[in-house]
C-alpha cells in the first residue's frame, strides 16, 4: 500500500489513518455513479444524498478521498474564479459576470454553514485574503481588478489598501499595496476532504476505493468500467478534474499543470511579533507565475507557486510532485518576503497536478440522453468552485432550473488543447513568458504592457 501520509502535510496531519476503503467487488448498479472522491465528487454526493436520501449513489476513486488536488492544495477557500470578472463579462455579459461573483460569494457561506452543520473540523478561519502588489511594477494590477468589479458595481465586497494599511495586517517587504476581499477562509484541505467522504457515507452513499476506472460508457446503459467489475447508473458523474484526461474519451480536454508547495517548521512567537498575520489572511503577491501563502493553524508559513515544467504528453506521476529547482526556488521566496525567517526549517515540500481547460473556463454539463455529467477545470481555484459545482450539478440531475443552472458554466464548451507536440511547445513557451515578464517588470520597476503574445495566450 502506498504511504498516502507521504503525498502532504495536509494528509499527514488529516486526523485519518488514510487505510483505503474496500475496493469494489463486483459490478453493481445504482442510481448515481460518481468518479472521483474528490471535493467535487464528493460535494455532489452530498447535495443530491441530502435532497433524496433514497438514492443510491457510489462514489469510485482510484486511490483514497482526498488523493488528488482536495488533500494536496494551499487552503485557500476565496470567492475568486479562474476567469476574471473583466472577461466574464466581455464573454458572457455585464449580468452573467456579476451572477457567477454572487454565487461564489454565497459558496464562502454555504461551506462555513455545511462545515459547522456536518461537524467537519476543517480548521476553519475566515481571515480573508491579500493580493499583495510587491513594487510599483505590480500595482497596476490590483487597481485594474478593483476597476473592473467597480464597473460591475461590486467594488463594495473589495477593498484597496496602502503599504501601511497591509503592514497593519502582515509585514511582507516591498509592498506598495494591496487588494483585500474579506469573505475568504483558510482551511485544513485534507481535513475537508476526508471528513466530507465520512458525511456522505453517513448520509447513504458508499465509497469504493483503490478502483480505477479505465472507462466509461453513456446513453441507454450508464456506466464506469473498472478491473473489479462495472457500476451501471441511471446518471455517471465524471469529477477526475487532472486525473480525467487520462481517459481516452477526455483527452485534451485539460492538461495536467503541477503546483508545489514547501512548509516551514512552527514559529516561535518572536517570528510572528515582527511579521503580525495574526488573523490567518491568505496572501499572494500579483506576479504573472502566481504564488500563494498560507498560515496554517499550528503557526507554519505555506509557500506555493507553479514554476514547474509541463511534461510532454500530459503526463501524470507520483515523482513530478517534487521539482527541487521549484522547491528550492519557493524556499527562497519564503526568505525575500520574511528575511527574519533566514535560520527558518523547511519541513515538507510537495506538489501535484491541477486541471486547466483551454480557455481557463470551469465547465458543468448533463447530458441527460447520455446520462452523463461532468465537472471541472478549476485551474488551481477550486476548492470554493467545487461546492458550487457540486451544487449545480445535483440541481442539474434533479431536473431542476435554479439560478446556479443559469450561469455560464453550465453546459459551456472548452476548445481541446492541441495535440503533443504543438501542446508542450505552446505551455512550455507561456511559462518561461510568464517567468521571463515577472524577472523583467522587477528588474525595471515596469508592469507588463499586456500587449505580448503570452500575456494574450494567458489572459484569463
Amino acid at each position: 500500500m502506498k504511504d498516502y501520509a507521504s503525498y502532504s502535510f495536509w494528509l499527514e496531519t488529516s486526523g485519518d489513518d488514510l487505510v483505503p476503503r474496500p475496493p469494489l467487488d463486483g459490478s453493481i448498479a445504482v442510481d448515481v455513479a460518481v468518479m472521483g472522491a474528490g471535493y467535487t465528487g464528493l460535494w455532489t454526493a452530498y447535495y443530491l444524498l441530502k435532497r433524496d436520501p433514497s438514492l443510491r449513489v457510489a462514489v469510485v476513486e482510484r486511490e483514497i478521498s482526498g488523493f488528488g488536488a482536495s488533500g494536496r492544495n494551499g487552503g485557500w477557500c476565496t470567492p475568486s474564479f479562474p476567469v476574471s470578472v473583466g472577461l466574464l463579462r466581455e464573454r458572457f455579459g455585464a449580468e452573467a459576470a456579476r451572477a457567477v461573483s454572487s454565487a461564489m460569494f454565497d459558496t464562502i457561506d454555504e461551506m462555513e454553514r455545511v462545515v459547522a452543520e456536518e461537524g467537519i473540523d476543517a480548521q476553519w478561519a475566515r481571515g480573508g485574503a491579500l493580493r499583495l502588489a510587491r513594487g510599483e511594477q505590480q500595482r497596476p494590477s490590483i487597481e485594474g481588478a478593483y476597476r473592473a468589479l467597480d464597473a460591475l458595481g461590486m467594488a463594495d465586497r473589495y477593498e484597496l489598501l496602502d503599504a501601511a494599511q497591509v503592514a497593519a495586517r502582515v509585514r511582507v517587504t516591498d509592498v506598495v499595496g494591496a487588494f483585500a476581499i474579506p469573505d475568504a477562509a483558510s482551511i485544513h484541505p485534507a481535513r475537508l476532504v476526508r471528513g466530507l467522504a465520512r458525511v456522505v457515507e453517513r448520509r447513504g452513499g458508499t465509497i469504493y476505493e483503490q478502483t480505477p476506472v479505465t472507462d466509461y460508457e453513456t446513453g441507454r446503459a450508464p456506466r464506469l468500467i473498472t478491473p473489479y467489475g462495472n457500476v451501471r447508473a441511471t446518471t455517471i458523474v465524471l469529477a477526475g478534474e487532472a486525473y480525467s484526461q487520462q481517459l481516452p474519451k477526455l483527452e485534451r480536454t485539460l492538461v495536467p499543470m503541477y503546483s508545489l508547495i514547501v512548509l516551514t517548521e512552527p514559529l516561535s512567537e518572536s517570528d510572528w511579533d515582527q511579521i503580525g498575520w495574526r488573523n490567518r489572511e491568505l496572501i499572494a503577491s500579483s506576479r504573472m507565475s502566481v504564488d500563494y501563502l498560507n498560515r496554517t493553524a499550528d503557526g507554519r508559513i505555506l509557500f506555493g507557486g507553479r514554476g514547474a515544467p509541463y511534461q510532454m504528453h500530459s503526463r501524470i506521476d507520483d515523482g513530478l510532485d517534487r521539482h527541487e529547482p521549484t522547491h528550492a526556488m519557493l524556499r527562497r521566496m519564503t526568505v525575500e518576503w520574511f528575511p527574519m525567517l533566514k535560520d527558518v526549517r523547511f519541513t515538507h515540500a510537495w506538489g501535484g497536478p491541477l486541471g486547466m481547460p483551454r480557455d481557463w473556463m470551469p465547465t458543468t454539463s448533463y447530458d441527460a440522453a447520455a446520462g452523463v455529467a461532468r465537472a471541472g477545470g478549476y485551474t488551481g481555484q477550486g476548492v470554493a468552485a467545487a461546492n458550487l459545482f457540486g451544487r449545480i450539478l445535483a440541481d442539474l440531475i434533479a431536473g431542476e432550473v435554479t439560478p446556479l443552472t443559469q450561469l455560464p458554466t453550465v453546459n459551456h464548451r472548452s476548445p481541446r488543447w492541441e495535440p503533443e507536440p504543438l501542446r508542450w511547445l505552446g505551455i512550455r513557451y507561456a511559462q518561461e513568458g510568464f517567468a521571463k515578464l515577472d524577472r523583467e517588470a522587477e528588474r525595471t520597476g515596469r508592469a507588463p504592457t499586456g500587449r505580448t503574445l503570452v500575456e494574450r495566450i494567458g489572459r484569463h
